[in-house]
């Protein structure tokens, strides 16, 4: 039975995301095939109102009843009759034609495919149905997979298995180097419990291209500090407090710390969304992102923000994770291009196709105004950037800011093969002086670091290493050096074999 829940709720997940099409009659049946079974489930609609009439009307679900001795009927009721959240009309309504909607739509019609109606991956005939459904009283799965337009709608679960075996590919060159090469070193000092040495405030500061000021929690060192930058950029919907661990790290050591709060993509935004008050981050924020970094930058160098602090910011540091790494690669003078994303894009097949695709697809129509290099930025940090389709590569040497990317072996969502491992390599980077860290059995999400943390960020040494080389301080701890792993030995240069 939980292999049925499983599929069920993939059918009604991909029911919700990828249908699309114009004025047609009404959906009559779904399809659910399991070839792994060498079965496919029919419902026809017309069958029945009811979860327990349509059992009765198909044969496949009435084998699959006496099946599970009675425990279908209840998990039908629960998948096709609960409420949907009142917010998912608004959402939807929201979204409609925006790109990155779009963007997951068009990859969710890899598993569902829909007969008797032209696709649309715009989202206004999902809003549609919704509508249709409440007014017959019926604003559930149900009520809107029988408002759906066309003929039949079919699930292929064996296409699930292809996604997920060409992200298992994708991310096995990076665990087979992580392991082929020696572990960095520990420093046993930087693995203890910090030692508060640092005040910490939000401020609001206004900026030329918001609307409205943009929130920042400043980590300043407590002692004069060695008066340098560093400024940490969130992912996609999320916040500056995920990234707290790192800053701490780096304010112990005597940096002031900035940590930026994008409002065009971070957490209030997709609280925002999801109510249906506003649409999905737009193309407009890959250029918006970095400008709210350099128009912080501005405002430290006009005493607007910590005056008479006197901080460097002719050299800072940027530090940044999925979104927030791309933002920093595009900071230290990378160019996004649109050649990629347009041969790419369509193509389902892609054999570096990933989750990221969707956000990375999303930003097409944004690239040509994305190029906004700032040459105050001498150091930068990119942990799991999505990259593959935006940058291609050249003009490296060109680029004043030497980058260390860090990888998770276990990030299913920018996973190290397509978006870490090959750009590097084809860029020839390493001779250039940047670096790629795997990190064993990271996630995407495992390395944020909060604040307060028992011990300190995982990669919160190598981050500081880094910016100590790069922005040439004398300190004890470089990248070059060593001593910035940790004591599980996950921490690898890879480096050497790119």
């Amino acid at each position: 039975m939980a292999r049925l829940r499983t599929h069920l709720a993939a059918l009604a997940f991909g029911m919700s995301l990828a249908l699309g099409g114009g004025p047609a009659s009404a959906l009559e049946r779904f399809v659910l095939r399991l070839p792994f079974l060498e079965t496919e489930i029919t419902i026809n609609f017309a069958d029945g109102e009811s979860a327990e009439q349509l059992i009765q009307a198909s044969p496949d679900l009435q084998d699959l009843e006496l099946a599970s001795g009675g425990k279908l009927l209840p998990l039908l009721r629960q998948v096709f009759l609960t409420p949907l959240p009142l917010e998912t009309k608004a959402l939807l309504a929201g979204s409609t034609g925006q790109p990155l909607l779009e963007q997951a739509l068009h990859a969710a019609t890899q598993v569902v495919s829909l007969e008797g109606v032209e696709l649309d991956d715009s989202g206004r005939m999902l809003t549609e149905a919704l509508i249709r459904a409440e007014r017959r009283g019926q604003p559930n799965i149900l009520g809107f997979l029988r408002e759906l337009p066309g003929e039949q709608a079919s699930i292929d679960l064996s296409r699930l298995a292809e996604v997920a075996n060409r992200l298992k590919t994708n991310l096995e060159e990076g665990v087979a180097l992580a392991r082929s090469l020696e572990a960095a070193s520990v420093t046993p000092a930087l693995r203890e419990p910090l030692r508060p040495s640092w005040s910490r405030e939000v401020v609001q500061v206004s900026v030329p291209h918001r609307p409205k000021p943009m929130r920042v929690l400043m980590l300043q060192p407590a002692a004069l500090g060695n008066r340098r930058l560093v400024v940490i950029s969130h992912g996609l919907w999320d916040d500056p407090e995920s990234f707290e661990g790192w800053g701490e790290v780096l304010a112990a050591h005597g940096y002031t710390v900035l940590l930026p709060d994008h409002p065009g993509s971070d957490l209030n935004q997709q609280k925002a969304m999801l109510a249906g008050d506003v649409p999905p981050p737009g193309p407009e924020e890959l250029r918006l992102r970095p400008l709210d970094v350099s128009a912080l930058l501005d405002a430290i160098s006009a005493e607007r923000v910590l005056p008479g602090s006197r901080l460097n910011t002719d050299a800072v540091a940027v530090v940044g994770h999925s979104w927030g790494a791309t933002t920093t690669l595009q900071l230290a003078g990378g160019v996004p291009v649109d050649s990629r994303l347009k041969a790419r894009c369509s193509d389902l097949k892609d054999s570096e196709r990933n989750i990221s695709w969707v956000l990375q697809c999303s930003w097409l129509s944004g690239v040509n105004q994305a190029a906004v290099a700032d040459p105050r930025v001498k150091a930068v940090v990119a942990v799991s950037p999505p990259l593959r389709l935006l940058f291609d590569g050249s003009r490296l040497e060109s680029r004043p800011a030497k980058m260390l990317l860090i990888s998770g072996t276990r990030d299913w969502v920018v996973p190290s093969g397509p978006e870490a491992i090959a750009p590097m390599r084809e860029s020839k980077a390493v001779r250039l002086g940047h670096r790629l860290v795997m990190v064993q059995g990271a996630d995407h999400f495992s390395l944020r670091s909060f604040q307060g943390e028992s011990t300190p960020a995982q990669v919160g040494p190598v981050i500081l290493g880094w910016i100590n080389e790069q922005l040439e301080l004398d300190a004890a701890l470089t990248f070059s050096a060593g001593g910035w792993g940790d004591e599980r030995g996950s921490l690898v240069d890879v480096s050497a074999r790119l």
